[in-house]
């Protein structure tokens, strides 16, 4: 079962979603940006870390959300969500197809990762 972090990333009123690329598992489907939690690492220095490595931004890890778990055909995950600002730096897509900032109230309009789902509705709870 793989330990998954994934960042809401909040900007100026608006959530910032990416789109794996062809060459990933799930290709082209839209997930929040995250990756896997390495040993003897905390959720939060691995979404640190990921965020940077992925997006070349610097990130605020603020609050949790639901852990969710999910099995998809070829692997497991333990997705953990963190609602998150974005501190410094311009988005860079250094390993998805591309990254849009969009209104929280069009996220369920993007053909979104099986896992990723619960997060954007609990989200959506959340910031009414």
């Amino acid at each position: 079962m793989l330990q998954v972090t994934c960042a809401i990333i909040e900007h100026q009123g608006k959530v910032l979603i990416c789109q794996r690329s062809a060459a990933m598992l799930l290709p082209l489907k839209w997930e929040f940006p995250g990756g896997k939690i390495e040993q003897g690492e905390s959720m939060k220095a691995c979404l640190a870390r990921e965020i940077m490595e992925e997006l070349n931004v610097t990130i605020q890890v603020e609050k949790g959300l639901s852990m969710v778990e999910h099995h998809y055909p070829d692997f497991s995950l333990c997705l953990h969500p963190f609602i998150c600002t974005l501190i410094s730096g311009d988005i860079q897509a250094l390993e998805h197809a591309q990254t849009l900032w969009v209104d929280q109230t069009a996220l369920l309009d993007y053909d979104w990762a099986e896992a990723d789902l619960p997060i954007v509705r609990e989200y959506l709870k959340l910031r009414p």
